[in-house]
């Protein structure tokens, strides 16, 4: 039976948010996270400058382009991204314990300078599998930064701000969406002439992140749990928080530490094997799937057609996407301020549910659309009701609870595990999308309203409520469900299988 410490620790001073806290954040957020977004809608509007770009160029080498292979290779060009991600995740383990939080977001710029260099120059080469191939890497990057920050930022946050600081990251992304959206518009840069520059403009945030995080603190609870530097953990706890006295902090990791040194740091198949986690992984699993097959994605990347398809000209279109993404920022920020009072379950719930009614409106909405004169209003209100709905709760929340329900030795192969379902879910709306769209129609999103359907009916029966919640408390709401018994004795508690007999107990310990 697998040996587990916990820790708990009670009263203390409520940590504030620092000057170097609120840097750290934005720094991070903006030079990661910011990337994520706006790789997300950077090539929605451009879409038709650059098919004609693929086609100049194909036809250029070969015979006429068909349609089928103009719409494969715009699909790839869009599911290269979350391709990408996915292979991204499968390195955040390795990467996040071997060179730390803040050193793997420092490396990782590299899969974006470099891809925007690429994408820079695209035009100037002829050549479209410049863009595809930068895609994949620019979403390696978005991959890593998906996880690693919340990750980090996690770590950083006193745990009565964990909540608002975990949703910062997701903000970020939805203000790298909106920029997009903007740059998008025909006459700033979503043009045949403008967009080799917006999609080289992805670099900007990676070089600021190069020069600005360095002078900021790696995770105090890396340093002194994984590596063992006590010295510059204490350091940077006391930048973070602002005060001196640091010690009830460090206590609680030197006691995290014997955890550590008995388990060792977990791999994604150990994680599999644990019981005491078998369902923190079965939820993290459901929700990222939940969250990227509820269709959030294909709004985002092909945006321009589904309002087009529901009846918006196409003058118009190009600022209802916008309007879309300002929403989706608003929301957002709202997020980030009511998810301490409200706690993380009631704000999945209610965006899931948002965007389940959302979507069975919308799909009648556009079945309707040609008889009715109006209904064209409603598709486009929908819409926007589902993206108020996703940015509330399904869009912010996951990385939160996966950060809260697993430990240090757990939370990378975790985080490993979550990234992976992410983007391999976003990379199947993405390639599959476009095809279901000329099959289905409208009729597509009524997928959709079921995913999302099932999705919070998991969360209602199975997902705890985590704000405010030590490791001890947590690892009790999960308890029955994974079928392992808490006995309290004094201030010793022993987990342990029922009918199980074995004297290696899962042992937690509570201060």
């Amino acid at each position: 039976m697998e040996k587990d410490i916990f820790v708990e620790k009670r009263g203390g001073r409520k940590g504030r948010l620092t000057l170097v806290l609120a840097l750290a954040t934005l720094i991070s957020a903006f030079g990661s996270s910011f990337q994520y977004g706006y790789n997300v809608a950077v090539v929605n509007s451009p879409a038709p400058d650059m098919q004609n770009f693929y086609t100049r160029v194909y036809e250029n080498r070969n015979a006429t382009v068909t349609g089928n292979v103009l719409t494969l290779l715009w699909s790839l060009t869009v599911s290269m991204y979350p391709l990408g991600g996915f292979f991204g995740s499968l390195m955040v383990a390795p990467l996040v314990n071997n060179l730390g939080r803040k050193g793997t977001l420092l490396f990782n710029n590299i899969f974006s300078i470099v891809p925007a260099i690429m994408m820079g120059i695209s035009e100037v080469v002829g050549s479209f599998e410049i863009i595809i191939v930068a895609r994949f890497l620019v979403g390696i990057c978005a991959g890593l930064s998906s996880n690693v920050v919340p990750m980090y930022l996690g770590e950083l946050a006193p745990k009565n701000l964990r909540g608002a600081v975990g949703i910062v990251p997701q903000l970020f992304i939805t203000v790298g969406i909106l920029v997009a959206q903007v740059f998008g518009i025909r006459s700033i840069l979503g043009n045949a002439e403008g967009w080799p520059i917006m999609l080289a403009l992805t670099g900007i945030p990676a070089v600021l992140e190069l020069l600005l995080l360095p002078f900021f603190p790696e995770s105090p609870r890396y340093m002194l749990i994984q590596k063992g530097d006590e010295q510059n953990a204490r350091k940077a706890l006391q930048s973070l928080r602002g005060w001196q006295d640091v010690d009830e902090e460090l206590q609680e990791m030197r006691l995290e530490v014997q955890s550590e040194r008995a388990d060792g740091q977990l791999s994604v198949f150990t994680l599999f094997t644990l019981r005491s986690l078998r369902w923190q992984v079965v939820s993290i699993i459901i929700m990222n799937m939940g969250q990227q097959l509820s269709g959030v994605n294909a709004i985002y990347y092909y945006a321009d057609s589904i309002f087009s398809s529901a009846g918006v000209k196409d003058n118009d279109v190009q600022y209802v996407t916008v309007g879309t993404g300002s929403v989706n920022v608003l929301m957002t920020l709202a997020a980030v301020f009511i998810v301490e009072a409200s706690g993380r379950k009631l704000l999945l719930l209610i965006g899931f549910g948002i965007c389940c009614a959302a979507c069975v409106i919308l799909t009648v909405a556009l079945s309707l659309q040609d008889t009715l004169q109006w209904m064209p209003y409603v598709s486009i209100a929908c819409v926007i009701i589902y993206v108020i709905g996703h940015a509330i709760g399904p869009s912010p929340i996951p990385t939160v609870i996966t950060t809260e329900i697993f430990r240090q030795s757990s939370r990378p192969a975790a985080f490993m595990v979550a990234g992976s379902v992410h983007w391999l879910s976003n990379f199947t709306v993405g390639l599959v999308f476009p095809f279901l769209e000329k099959g289905l129609g409208g009729y597509s999103f009524i997928i959709f309203a079921f995913i999302c359907l099932a999705t919070l009916i998991y969360i209602w029966v199975v997902i705890p409520e985590t704000k405010n919640t030590t490791f001890l408390e947590i690892s009790k709401l999960f308890a029955a469900r994974n079928k392992v018994e808490i006995v309290v004795e004094a201030e010793e508690h022993k987990m342990k299988e029922p009918e199980v007999r074995d004297d290696r107990q899962d042992v937690i310990t509570a201060f």
